[in-house]
C-alpha cells in the first residue's frame, strides 16, 4: 500500500531513499513490461505480412510439383479438399500416354520410318511427330492384336480433346515459338518491350481448372450462398463418364503397355514416357477404374501446364509457420512465358530455382535446337545477375535426380552431350557433384554482390524426401523473412 501524507511527513531520510528506489524499480519493471508487450504486438503485426516465394525454372522442371508439395506438407486441410478434383487431370495424363503410343504405332504400321538419331539442329530424343528417313532397322512384325489396339483405343483421341476443352489452356502442351532468349526479362530491365506468349492468362492456374471438376461439397457455393448443384453435378457426371470409358479400355491399355513389340517400337523411336511428367499408363490397372480416387502421390505426379504467373495463397496449418500466410508464385517456364516473371521479382522473400539435371541430353519442347541443361545454365545466370534480386535469397533445387540415376544406369553417357564432363565416372554421385559445382561457379561469377549458395538435390515427386527438404527451406525462408522485417 502506498504511503499516505501523514506517514511521509514522519519518514526518515533513509526510508525516503528506500521508498523512491522501490518506486523507480517498480516503474522500470512496468515500462519494461509495456515495451515487451509493444514489441510482441509489433512482431505479431509483422508476422501477418505474407511470406512471398517465387518458383522459377524452365518448363517441366518441377515447379508445380514443388508448390503442391508445400500444400501437402503445410496446408493439409486445403490439400485434402482439392485432391479429388485432380481426378480429371490424371485421366487426361493417362489418355495422353495411350494416344502417344497409338500415334507412333499407326505411323510404324503405315511404314513411316523414323530416324532415332537426331541431327544437331533437329529434335531431341523424345521428338514427335517422327520425320521420314531411311529405314535403319528391319520392320517390326505386327499381329492382329496390334490392329485391335488401334481399333479399341482410337476413340480416346476424342476423350483427350474433351478433357482439354474442360480443363482449359493449361491442358495444352508447349509448341515451338519464336522466342530465342533464355531470359527475356533481361531486356525488360533495360526498358525494352518483350513479346509474351499469347496464351498467358493469370486466371488459368490449376486451381481455376480444378474448380470445374469440384463435386458437390459444402464449400462449393456461389456468391449468394446457394449450392451450385447443377454445375457441380454436370462436372461430376463428365468425370464419371470418362472413368467409365477408361474402365472399359482397362485391359487393352494394360496389354498395350506390357506388349514387347510396343516397347521395342518406343525404344527405337527413343520415346520414354516413364521419364515424362504425367506418366500414368503403368498404373492403368489401378487408375482405369470407375471408382478411382487420386492418392497424394498421384496428385504430385499429375501434369497440368502453368501459363503466365499464378499466385497461390496458403495459411500454413503445420510446421514452424502455423497461422502464417504464404504466397507462392508458380510461373510458366517456356521461353515465351519468361518475360512475365520480372514484375514479381520485387518484394519477394525468396526464390526456389528448379534446374532438372536428368535432361542433359534433351532439347526444349518450344525450341528443338536448344539443349535443356544449357537453357537452365543460361536462365540461372540471368537470375543470379539480376540486380533487382541481388538481396533476395535464392535456393537451387537440382531436380529429377531419380530420373538421372535411371538414365545413367541404362548406360547413357553424360560426356556424349556434355563434353566438359570428360572422363569422369558416369554415376549419380559424380554427376550431381559436377552439375552442382557448375551452378555454383555461375552464381559466384555473376551475382552483383556475394551471396550464399543454397542447393538441394531433389526428386520432387518423392513426397517424403521432399518434405524433409522443405522443412529446411521453410526455416531458412522464415528466418530471412523476419530479418527483412527488422525482427532479427
Amino acid at each position: 500500500m502506498a504511503a499516505g501524507p501523514r506517514s511521509l511527513e514522519h519518514e526518515t531520510l533513509e526510508q525516503r531513499i528506500i521508498r523512491e528506489a522501490a518506486e523507480a524499480e517498480a516503474k522500470k519493471i512496468s515500462d519494461e513490461i509495456d515495451e515487451q508487450l509493444r514489441k510482441e504486438r509489433e512482431v505479431e503485426r509483422r508476422k501477418r505480412k505474407p511470406v512471398k516465394l517465387l518458383l522459377l525454372g524452365q518448363s517441366e522442371s518441377g515447379k508445380t510439383a514443388t508448390l503442391k508439395n508445400f500444400q501437402l506438407t503445410y496446408a493439409r486441410r486445403e490439400w485434402t479438399e482439392e485432391r479429388a478434383a485432380w481426378r480429371a487431370v490424371i485421366f487426361l495424363n493417362i489418355v495422353r500416354n495411350v494416344n502417344t503410343i497409338i500415334e507412333h504405332l499407326t505411323a510404324e504400321m503405315s511404314d513411316i520410318p523414323y530416324n532415332p538419331i537426331p541431327d544437331e539442329d533437329e529434335a531431341g530424343p523424345s521428338s514427335y511427330p517422327p520425320k521420314p528417313a531411311a529405314r535403319a532397322l528391319p520392320r517390326l512384325k505386327f499381329k492382329d492384336k496390334h490392329r485391335a489396339f488401334k481399333e479399341h483405343l482410337e476413340h480416346l483421341v476424342d476423350v483427350q480433346r474433351d478433357l482439354e476443352d474442360r480443363l482449359g489452356a493449361g491442358a495444352l502442351e508447349p509448341v515451338p515459338t519464336g522466342a530465342t532468349q533464355a531470359a527475356p526479362f533481361e531486356e525488360i530491365q533495360n526498358g525494352r518491350r518483350v513479346l509474351q506468349e499469347f496464351s498467358i492468362n493469370s486466371s488459368n492456374g490449376w486451381k481455376t481448372a480444378l474448380n470445374k471438376f469440384r463435386t458437390l461439397r459444402s464449400d462449393a457455393r456461389s456468391e449468394n450462398g446457394a449450392i451450385n448443384g447443377i454445375a457441380a453435378e454436370k462436372a461430376k457426371q463428365f468425370d464419371d463418364d470418362v472413368a467409365e470409358t477408361l474402365a472399359e479400355c482397362r485391359e487393352d491399355i494394360k496389354e498395350l503397355w506390357d506388349d514387347s513389340t510396343i516397347q521395342e517400337l518406343l525404344s527405337r523411336r527413343k520415346i520414354r514416357l516413364e521419364d515424362s511428367p504425367g506418366f500414368f499408363i503403368g498404373d492403368a490397372e489401378r487408375i482405369a477404374m470407375k471408382n478411382y480416387q487420386p492418392t497424394d502421390d498421384d496428385v504430385i505426379r499429375a501434369r497440368l501446364r502453368t501459363l503466365g504467373v499464378q499466385e497461390y495463397r496458403f495459411i500454413f496449418d503445420h510446421g514452424r509457420a502455423v497461422g502464417q500466410e504464404w504466397r507462392l508464385y508458380d510461373v510458366g517456364g517456356t521461353r515465351s512465358s519468361r518475360a512475365a516473371w520480372y514484375p514479381y521479382f520485387d518484394d519477394v522473400d525468396a526464390i526456389i530455382f528448379l534446374a532438372p539435371i536428368s535432361p542433359f541430353d534433351e532439347k526444349l519442347a518450344e525450341d528443338r535446337r536448344v539443349n535443356r541443361l544449357e537453357d537452365s545454365y543460361l536462365l540461372w545466370k540471368s537470375v543470379c545477375s539480376c540486380k533487382l534480386l541481388s538481396r533476395t535469397q535464392v535456393i537451387l533445387f537440382l531436380n529429377k535426380c531419380d530420373l538421372l540415376q535411371a538414365k545413367l544406369q541404362r548406360g547413357v553417357r553424360i560426356r556424349d552431350s556434355v563434353p566438359s564432363f570428360g572422363d569422369r565416372k558416369n554415376d549419380l554421385q559424380t554427376a550431381t557433384k559436377y552439375f552442382q559445382q557448375h551452378f555454383k561457379e555461375i552464381a559466384r561469377a555473376n551475382s552483383p554482390v556475394p551471396r550464399p549458395f543454397y542447393v538441394h538435390l531433389t526428386s520432387v515427386i518423392d513426397t517424403r524426401s521432399t518434405a524433409v527438404t522443405l522443412g529446411a527451406v521453410e526455416e531458412s525462408i522464415l528466418r530471412e523473412h523476419l530479418r527483412r522485417a527488422d525482427l532479427m
